[in-house]
C-alpha cells in the first residue's frame, strides 16, 4: 500500500482517468498527509486493545482514587492475583474485545513486609495520613481457594491451595522475591487519568474504533440507499421520480440531528443502533446526486447502443451508469464521513450515542467539559482535538478528490 502511495508505477492503462486523478490527488500537500493519517488512525482502531495500555474490555479499569491526575503521572501498582480461574482469549478476539485482567491493580505510595503480609501505603488518605492495607503474600502471588485456609509448617513456610486445588509450600522469602519482582510494577499515565481514574490515551485509542466505525458503516448505508435510489429516479423517471424525489424532499426538510435523534430513541441506545440511525439520514444528498448524473448519462449514446444490443436494464445501471457517478459519489462520501463523526460526538455528548463505558470521544468531553474552567482543561481538549484533527483529515480529502477528479482542470 504504502510503495502505491510513494512510488510511481507504470500502469498497462496508459493513462486511464483514475490513474490521471491518483498523480493530482499525489500533488495535493495537505490531502495526502491527511490520507496517511487516516490510514494511521485505521492501523489503530483494526489494532485496538493489542496497542493500548489499558487492555481490558472498553478500557474501563477504574482507581478512582487516580482521578484527574495530570498527563505523564507515574504510579506503582501492586498486582495482586484474582482468586478466579483467569480468562484467555485468542489473539483476535482481544484485538477486538480487550482481555479481562486476572490482576487487581491497587495504586500505592510505598510498601512493606510484616511477616506474611505486605503492607501498602494507598492515595487515600484520611486525617493527612495515606491509608494503609495488609494483604496476605501468598494471596498475592497465587489465585487462592476460599474455602481453605493458609497455615504454616514447622519450618515456618506458607502452605495453601490455589483455585485449581493444587497445594503449594513456599517460603515467605520466595514470595516476598516473587512480589518485589513481579507484582510491583510502575504505571504511566502519557495522557494523564480521566474522572474515573482510567487511562485517558487507551480511552482515546479506542475511542478511534468507534468514530471510524460509525463513519465507515453508516456510509455504506448511505450509499447502498442513496445509489439504488437515485439510480431509480434518473433511469426510470416517470412516477419512480416523482415518488423517489418527493421521499427525498420530506427528509431533506427535516434537520439531521433531530431525525437521527428520533431513530436512536426508536431504536434505542447502544453501537449498532448509532450506524443505522446516521446512515439512514445521509443518503439523500447522495441520491440526488446520482439522480442527477443518471438523468445526463441515460441519454448518452453508449446507453443508446447498450439498449440496442439487448443488454438487460440491472446490466446498464450497473455496468455502464454506475461506475460513471462514482467521482462525485467518492467525494460526497469523504464529506459525509466527516460529518458521522460529528453527528455521532454530538449524540454521545447528549447522552443518546454510545452507551457508556464504550469509549467515544463525545462521551469523554460530556463527562469533562465541567474541568475547561479548572487547570484540567485538557480532559476536554483532548477527545475534542481529536474530532477535530479526524474531521479536518476527511475534509481536507474530500477536497483533494474533488481537485483530483475535475475533468475541466488542466492536467
Amino acid at each position: 500500500m504504502f510503495t502505491f502511495l510513494f512510488k510511481k508505477k507504470k500502469f498497462d492503462s496508459g493513462g486511464s482517468l483514475y490513474y490521471l486523478s491518483w498523480l493530482k490527488f499525489r500533488k495535493e500537500k495537505m490531502a495526502m498527509t491527511s490520507l496517511l493519517f487516516i490510514i494511521l488512525s485505521v492501523l489503530i482502531s483494526i489494532s485496538g486493545f493489542l496497542i493500548s495500555p489499558d487492555s481490558t474490555p472498553n478500557s474501563n479499569d477504574q482507581h478512582l482514587e487516580l482521578a484527574t491526575q495530570k498527563p505523564g503521572f507515574s504510579v506503582k501498582m501492586l498486582l495482586i492475583q484474582k482468586n478466579e480461574i483467569p480468562e484467555h482469549k485468542n489473539f483476535f478476539s482481544k484485538m477486538l474485545f480487550g482481555e479481562k485482567s486476572s490482576f487487581s491493580s491497587v495504586p500505592i505510595i510505598d510498601y512493606k513486609f510484616a511477616e506474611e503480609n505486605i503492607i501498602v501505603k494507598g492515595f487515600f488518605v484520611i486525617k493527612e495520613e495515606a491509608l494503609e492495607k495488609k494483604y496476605n503474600i501468598a494471596d498475592v502471588v497465587y489465585p487462592l481457594a476460599y474455602n481453605k485456609p493458609i497455615v504454616s509448617d514447622s519450618l515456618g513456610n506458607l502452605v495453601f491451595t490455589d483455585i485449581y486445588n493444587q497445594k503449594h509450600t513456599e517460603s515467605i522469602l520466595s514470595l516476598r522475591d516473587k512480589i518485589a519482582e513481579n507484582h510491583v510494577k510502575n504505571n504511566s499515565f502519557l495522557f494523564g487519568t480521566d474522572v474515573y481514574g482510567r487511562d485517558m490515551l487507551s480511552r482515546l485509542l479506542i475511542g478511534t474504533r468507534v468514530s471510524l466505525s460509525v463513519g465507515f458503516i453508516s456510509v455504506f448505508i448511505s450509499l447502498i440507499i442513496g445509489i439504488a435510489l437515485g439510480l431509480m429516479a434518473g433511469y426510470y423517471r416517470g412516477w419512480i421520480d416523482d415518488f423517489i424525489m418527493w421521499f427525498i424532499n420530506v427528509i431533506w426538510s427535516i434537520p439531521t440531528l433531530l431525525l437521527v435523534i428520533a431513530i436512536t430513541l426508536v431504536l434505542g441506545k447502544g453501537f449498532w443502533q448509532i450506524f443505522i440511525a446516521v446512515g439512514l439520514t445521509m443518503w439523500v444528498e447522495v441520491a440526488r446526486v446520482v439522480r442527477g448524473q443518471a438523468l445526463s448519462l441515460r441519454e448518452k449514446e453508449f446507453i443508446e447502443a447498450a439498449k440496442a444490443l439487448g443488454f438487460k436494464t440491472h446490466r446498464i445501471l450497473f455496468r455502464h451508469i454506475l461506475p460513471n457517478v462514482l467521482g462525485p459519489v467518492i467525494i460526497i462520501s469523504a464529506a459525509n464521513f466527516a460529518s458521522a463523526i460529528l453527528i455521532e460526538a454530538g449524540l454521545s455528548f447528549l447522552g443518546v450515542g454510545v452507551a457508556p463505558p464504550t469509549p467515544s470521544w463525545g462521551t469523554m468531553i460530556k463527562d469533562h467539559y465541567g474541568y475547561i474552567i479548572v487547570d484540567s482543561a485538557y480532559l476536554a481538549i483532548l477527545p475534542g482535538v481529536a474530532i477535530m484533527l479526524m474531521v479536518l483529515a476527511f475534509t481536507l480529502v474530500g477536497d483533494g478528490l474533488r481537485n483530483a477528479l475535475d475533468t475541466k482542470a488542466a492536467r
